[in-house]
């Protein structure tokens, strides 16, 4: 069973990076489908509105709900596999946050080719941490998507932040 994990996230990466690849160096990047980029545009609105809400359930619905998805958060573990792994880090992640958070995506960027696409932005969340500690972070996330049974959903998620390489600790705020 390990091994089929593991070769389906390595078939997931390789299909991921032929998607970028080909998105990247393809002349019919610019006739992709506007339909498609706006519905992956109001799965990350109805992300971002679910993330508010501190709204477990309707967060998963923007992920495929099988063991196919891979997340590789700031946080450890290293990765996440399957959608039951990922939701136990959200319902982590509000356990330690007192009241809603306040959850923004900005510079999204979204490119699509046949039924898989991919994305980048900036995401930025604040709050109150349940011992009252300010909570002020801004990452960097790529998402890839397939579109399946005319639905896209988020396959394959990289969060991260910069690392100062001097000091080894990461840039929670992120300015360009």
């Amino acid at each position: 069973m390990k091994a089929m994990t593991t070769s389906r996230c390595v078939a997931m990466v390789g299909t991921t990076a032929l998607a970028f690849a080909t998105a990247c160096f393809s002349p019919s990047v610019a006739a992709a489908a506007p339909d498609d980029e706006a519905a992956i545009r109001a799965l990350e609105d109805r992300f971002a509105a679910a993330f508010n809400a501190g709204d477990v359930n309707a967060i998963m619905k923007s992920y495929v709900p099988d063991q196919s998805l891979v997340v590789f958060d700031v946080v450890p573990p290293r990765q996440y596999v399957g959608a039951d792994a990922y939701r136990k880090d959200w319902v982590d992640l509000f356990a330690m946050l007192k009241g809603p958070p306040k959850f923004d995506i900005t510079d999204l960027a979204i490119t699509v080719e046949g039924n898989l696409g991919f994305s980048h932005s900036i995401q930025h969340v604040s709050g109150t941490g349940t011992k009252g500690q300010p909570i002020d972070l801004t990452v960097r996330v790529t998402d890839g998507y397939r579109k399946i049974g005319g639905e896209w959903l988020i396959v394959l998620e990289h969060v991260s932040v910069p690392v100062d390489l001097a000091t080894g600790k990461p840039d929670f705020s992120s300015k360009p």
